[in-house]
């Protein structure tokens, strides 16, 4: 997700709500005692969902000295009963607003290279129990533009106890240590997965191969693996499905407001195109003038000298998944879609939310105006409604539509796809989050878990007493879907078989193609037979006659800037001339 546009909503509900308490750090309970490859280790019980928890569980050697920017290599063993109890270090990024610190410390480098580690919950059991039970498991992959975030944010004990699986949360580096194309870094690897750029997939792909081998002692069963993901983690689960390192390691997959976006290797590395942050470019900065870039110098560098060696330093932007014909297609993700036997062709759950990009937008100082400098005000509803509409669209077009048409007429037909419409937010004096945030990019993460923290001290305002009959009834709705998808590979009527069909996507013109998920006020859960394109998407806006000529190509050029491709409807709008 855009960390700036988060930080600026979380900034604004800190200075309006009271800070939450901290929890009492739990206590190791005996019972959940278990043995696994690399040791002996004990976790704890939560007591407000029954789950038992383990923390900080290292799936691979630590990925510092001469392991920095390689392939993650498998755990050392260790001696005695392991604490899985605390949370884990986070892997080395920024700080900002999101971290609940003061304005002045935002941009510091935080975290450490030794943070490759994972979270798991299961339902209440004995380690005898969790030998014999076999549950379906599910591995998130959190979101933050693969520049930020941790394991520690979400919490799978809700969903673990209350639907009988596995989940496990996990951690991988972040950034430039996550992703960097140098013919320096290639040198003098030992195994085949060193010549790839993709570390952190590689951590993803690690961490299935640390599941298959060990989520038995939890109650998991290694032959139904679902993985799931959020933004850049929906993302992540996009190149997993496509990556041929990745084949056998899971069953099923969720990606939940992703893409198949990636970056051509010789772009990341700076031997095409003019990028000032490409791998070439910013190799010198990174070991200090006067120095050769070797592997050893670029893996001698401190950290905050790989953050200072960009030029956005606030907010940098390094290469993110990148094509190197290796872990990833080298023509990309979404070339492998139409061929089932060219990615890893299981069952499929993709979407996105209604209102995507009013996340981004919601801070924007031309849509929206502030009360008191602090609280937000929409300046024109239709505007403000058209600026996220239409861009929202165009992701979805690109996530979930065209793949799943791509993949469907390939001959994959276990495809399922939604969109996820809930804006039943709370107000705030002036500020009705409703409007400026409603179905926005990460609202159905809360929904999905079972566990509504998602925007810190306003929690209590977007989650209220007044929404919480059918927030709930939403959010466990769409847990059964998810858990039944993760048992069977189909998420069919839900777990208990009383939820509408969620039939699969179809290319039958007027068929059912998705899921919406909604309240009754919203419509109610239901299929629709709506079906996305950009072309679409541009012809609409073109005639939107609730905006004026100049609203419509702010919105057109804020479209075509991240899809060019569209250039060429977006030139009947007058806004371009055609090519």
């Amino acid at each position: 997700m855009n960390r700036a546009a988060l930080l600026a909503c979380l900034l604004l509900l800190a200075a309006c709500a009271a800070p939450a308490k901290p929890a009492p750090p739990p206590t190791a309970d005996a019972a959940t005692t278990r043995t696994i490859s690399s040791g002996t280790l004990v976790g704890f019980t939560d007591p407000d969902t029954g789950a038992n928890v383990w923390r900080s569980i290292p799936y691979a050697k630590p990925p510092v000295g001469p392991l920095r920017w390689r392939a993650p290599r498998p755990p050392e063993a260790w001696t005695g009963t392991r604490p899985a109890i605390a949370a884990a270090p986070w892997c080395p990024q920024q700080l900002s607003g999101l971290d609940g610190v003061a304005k002045e410390k935002f941009g510091q480098v935080i975290g450490q290279e030794d943070c490759l580690y994972l979270n798991v919950y299961a339902p209440p059991m004995s380690a005898a129990q969790a030998l014999a039970a076999k549950l379906p498991v599910m591995m998130w992959i959190h979101g933050g533009s693969n520049t930020w975030g941790r394991a520690a944010q979400y919490d799978g004990g809700a969903l673990a106890a209350r639907f009988h699986v596995v989940v496990v949360v996990i951690q991988y580096r972040l950034g430039a240590l996550g992703w960097m194309a140098h013919a320096a870094l290639r040198d003098g690897g030992s195994i085949p997965d060193d010549a790839s750029p993709n570390f952190g997939t590689l951590d993803a792909i690690r961490a299935l191969e640390w599941i298959r081998q060990d989520i038995p002692a939890f109650g998991g069963d290694p032959g139904r693996v679902t993985i799931f993901g959020e933004s850049a983690g929906g993302q992540n689960v996009s190149v997993l499905l496509t990556s041929p390192r990745a084949k056998g390691l899971f069953q099923r997959a969720i990606s939940e407001s992703g893409g198949f976006e990636s970056v051509p290797l010789a772009k990341a590395e700076g031997l095409e195109g003019n990028d000032p942050d490409s791998a070439r470019a910013v190799a010198p900065r990174i070991v200090g003038a006067g120095k050769p870039v070797t592997g050893e110098t670029l893996r001698a560098a401190p950290v905050q000298a790989i953050f200072d060696a960009y030029t956005d330093k606030k907010d940098y932007h390094p290469a993110r998944i990148i094509a190197d014909g290796i872990v990833l297609p080298a023509a990309g993700s979404y070339s492998a879609l139409s061929t089932p036997a060219a990615y890893n062709a299981v069952p499929v759950i993709t979407g996105t939310n209604r209102d995507e990009m009013k996340l981004f937008n919601v801070f924007d100082p031309k849509l929206v105006t502030f009360l008191f400098g602090k609280l937000p005000m929409v300046r024109d509803p239709a505007l403000y409604a058209a600026a996220a509409r239409y861009p929202s669209r165009v992701w979805r077009a690109n996530a979930v539509d065209k793949p799943a048409a791509v993949m469907t007429q390939g001959g994959q037909p276990a495809v399922w796809t939604y969109r996820f419409d809930w804006d039943e937010e709370g107000r705030f004096l002036t500020a009705d989050l409703g409007q400026l945030l409603g179905a926005a990019h990460s609202v159905e993460i809360p929904f999905v878990f079972g566990h509504f923290q998602l925007l810190g001290a306003f929690d209590p305002i977007a989650f209220n007493k007044q929404n919480a009959p059918t927030r709930i009834a939403l959010s466990d709705t769409m847990m059964s879907y998810w858990v039944q998808f993760a048992a069977t590979g189909d998420p069919g009527r839900g777990v208990d078989g009383k939820l509408p069909l969620w039939r699969a996507w179809s290319n039958t013109p007027g068929a059912p193609t998705q899921m919406v998920f909604a309240t009754p006020k919203g419509g109610g859960v239901r299929m629709w037979a709506d079906r996305e394109s950009g072309a679409r998407v541009v012809a609409d806006l073109i005639a939107d006659a609730t905006l004026t000529p100049r609203q419509r190509c702010q919105i057109l050029k804020s479209i075509t800037l991240q899809n060019p491709e569209l250039k060429p409807e977006a030139a009947a709008g007058h806004c371009y001339q055609a090519p």
